[in-house]
């Protein structure tokens, strides 16, 4: 039996959230609907409903009118397919002289870019999370002031998008670890579509715990994860930064920034540049030279 997918966007908490009250009441009714805050800071919400007959196009049509929603996308999926049923439509993300996109936008890659083709899948790290912009934003700023990587590791790498953005601009071998096996498994996917093998390694480790890691040093280290482990590796990420090396810190809600800068300053870290998009905070530091 096909599911069928109903998404559509519109500006504002409120308004998502009282169309997808009135979702709730369609015939056919939906199995679900949710509710989720693109993180671009823009303020735009994505609405979305599952069901399990041909949802009333016309009765979603006056919703979105009602509501103020752009025109719902209905999409029947297969039933086996659970990657795709659980896939939201993806449109590209550039952040500085990246952009992230799936491959069925191959065909609107820009001229000039710095191109990371990524697909929705097990692990997280699209492109299209504030904190995953965050971190790119970070890099390519590092990168226009003169910054060039040699040593660089992506902690928790999910798809391994940052550590893919690395290896697309500067030499060197990147790291890219995860605590999940599945994530690795997905990131070397990804590191093979995007032409990149033996560009990025990609491994299994909790933390520092692997002997790339161990008693490596790195200019830079991607750390896109949560407030509380970011807290714990701070003094394990001080001593594996080189002498001036620079980490990428997310994953941070706004109001824990402040916290992640204390302890990573008792650690002998400075605060280069923060920035906010959305709910999320990313952090550049910078180890004492």
């Amino acid at each position: 039996m096909p599911t069928y997918t109903a998404l559509t966007t519109l500006a504002g908490k409120d308004m998502a959230e009282a169309l997808a009250d009135a979702m709730e009441m369609l015939e056919p009714e939906p199995t679900g609907v949710g509710v989720f805050e693109i993180e671009d800071g823009s303020g735009t919400w994505e609405v979305g409903g599952y069901f399990t007959e041909a949802p009333d196009r016309d009765a979603l049509d006056m919703l979105a009118r009602v509501h103020e929603a752009r025109p719902f996308a209905v999409s029947e999926v297969p039933d086996e397919d659970w990657v795709a049923k659980v896939r939201r439509e993806l449109t590209p993300v550039e952040a500085g002289r990246f952009f992230v996109y799936g491959s069925h936008d191959a065909d609107k890659v820009p001229d000039g870019c710095e191109p990371l083709l990524i697909e929705a899948a097990m692990a997280f790290g699209t492109g299209h999370h504030g904190t995953t912009q965050g971190c790119l934003r970070a890099l390519d700023r590092l990168a226009n002031d003169g910054f060039v990587g040699r040593a660089v590791a992506d902690i928790g790498c999910g798809t391994a998008v940052l550590a893919m953005a690395a290896a697309r601009i500067w030499p060197g071998t990147v790291i890219a670890s995860d605590i999940d096996e599945v994530a690795v498994e997905v990131a070397r996917t990804n590191v093979s579509a995007n032409g990149l093998d033996g560009r990025v390694r990609c491994i299994e480790a909790t933390g520092f715990d692997h002997d790339d890691l161990r008693d490596a040093r790195f200019d830079l280290i991607f750390a896109n994860i949560l407030m509380g482990p970011l807290i714990d590796l701070a003094p394990g990420m001080t001593e594996r930064l080189a002498p001036g090396g620079y980490a990428i810190l997310s994953g941070i809600l706004n109001e824990q920034a402040d916290e992640v800068v204390a302890v990573y300053r008792r650690n002998g870290n400075s605060l280069v540049n923060r920035d906010e998009i959305g709910e999320w905070t990313t952090l550049v530091l910078q180890q004492k030279a």
